[in-house]
């Protein structure tokens, strides 16, 4: 089936002094623009409770933004970045963090063209002597490269990251990043390493507000899903339908399962990668229903999710994925995905509603928010744009509500 979307369709106008170019004094107090079934009104962030059903799920991102962006340089002293996008030898990422002295990771290169070959490296102190971190590029690629690092500290390379790396803002933001970013481009709830950018959506919540919306009733569930930089790629072909998307590893437990099971047609995703995380459990679920097996190894693909039966609910989706881990007695369950979520007849199966920041011109999260409120989406960004709001990965959030698309019980 051919699929067309032309990009231009997505595009806005978006000055360049709306782009929140650092956060806010208080994480909560960012504005929340309310759009529920076709009405769009204000709220302030800290009053999100107000908004939403009581007792109802919220699932949050977990992942952790790694310092990504390494400055070396080469003998004759030519400064060369690497940007870590994600491991190749350990692919696995928990391995990948713990593993001492050489590892390989999929990298984009700054200053190419005087890296030709060779070692760049840069030297550090640690515990009191003298180290080395060098690099090599061990196979080239069109645009990223496999980068083999070495080095002879007694650290993880997860360690060495925290130790020598920083931390990965997006380039739309135009500055170089600072002490700030090390707390606030990070959500108060991550906690396992590997993502290059923040799930931007969960950046406003506090511990404070998440305790007092536990006290009111709410409930908390966690996925992770371990963004790449093609989350800050523009869509260049006008045919937003060939774009390619990137691979995303993320993880699911059976106790996340079982919540999104109990409040099913009650859930809502705080950000897109929760989004695209939990969209994605249906094709996962459909392959053991098929199969009786998810074939974690197989990618998700763009399209896959498109092409499940139209009968093939959330909940029966959940319920496989669930009933195959209880069998296979695992609480945990990796795959990744390339699922590509756009207004061509993306069915909502797990999500009802969506938190979400306010997004690029013509990028992929923008289909994203169109397929689930339709050509609404220039209203609401309109709206934004007449009222003050502040954009993108600092800026403010919305609250969506569409319960014509969401998945209900």
């Amino acid at each position: 089936m051919e699929r067309h979307i032309d990009i231009n369709d997505f595009d806005y106008p978006l000055p360049d002094e709306r782009i929140a170019k650092f956060p806010l004094a208080e994480r909560s107090g960012s504005k929340l623009l309310v759009y529920r079934n076709g009405t769009i009104a204000e709220s302030r962030f800290c009053d999100l409770a107000r908004e939403l059903p009581p007792r109802s799920l919220l699932v949050f991102n977990n992942t952790k933004v790694i310092r990504a962006r390494i400055i070396l340089h080469k003998p004759s002293g030519a400064r060369i970045e690497v940007f870590c996008l994600e491991p190749h030898a350990p692919a696995d990422y928990e391995r990948a963090f713990a593993v001492r002295g050489e590892c390989e990771w999929s990298c984009i290169v700054g200053n190419l063209k005087k890296w030709k070959s060779g070692f760049v490296k840069i030297g550090f102190d640690h515990d009191g002597r003298a180290c080395e971190l060098r690099a090599e590029i061990a196979e080239r690629g069109e645009r990223e490269h496999i980068v083999r690092f070495m080095w002879d500290a007694d650290m993880t390379f997860g360690q060495l990251l925290e130790y020598l790396g920083r931390i990965p803002i997006p380039p739309y933001l135009n500055r170089e990043s600072e002490a700030i970013d090390l707390t606030r481009y990070q959500t108060v709830y991550s906690k396992f390493e590997g993502s290059v950018a923040a799930p931007t959506a969960g950046l406003h919540f506090t511990d404070d507000m998440i305790a007092r919306m536990r006290g009111e009733g709410f409930a908390f569930d966690e996925v992770t899903l371990h963004v790449g930089a093609g989350t800050f790629l523009p869509v260049k072909s006008d045919d937003a339908a060939q774009h390619p998307m990137h691979t995303e590893h993320f993880e699911v437990r059976l106790s996340t399962l079982e919540a999104l099971l109990a409040h099913y047609g009650d859930v809502t995703a705080v950000g897109t990668t929760s989004v695209r995380t939990l969209e994605s459990l249906p094709a996962l679920g459909w392959r053991i229903r098929r199969g009786g097996d998810p074939d974690c190894d197989g990618v998700i693909g763009q399209w896959e999710c498109y092409d499940l039966p139209e009968d093939y609910s959330g909940r029966d989706a959940l319920e496989d994925l669930a009933g195959y881990m209880r069998r296979e007695g695992i609480d945990r369950l990796k795959a990744a995905t390339r699922i590509m979520i756009t207004p061509l007849g993306f069915r909502f199966r797990v999500v009802r509603r969506i938190i979400t920041n306010f997004h690029q011109p013509k990028s992929t999260l923008l289909l994203l928010v169109s397929a689930y409120v339709g050509d609404d989406w220039r209203r609401i960004y309109r709206y934004a744009l007449d009222n003050g709001f502040r954009f993108l990965s600092y800026g403010d959030s919305s609250l969506l509500v569409c319960d014509e698309r969401g998945a209900r019980g």
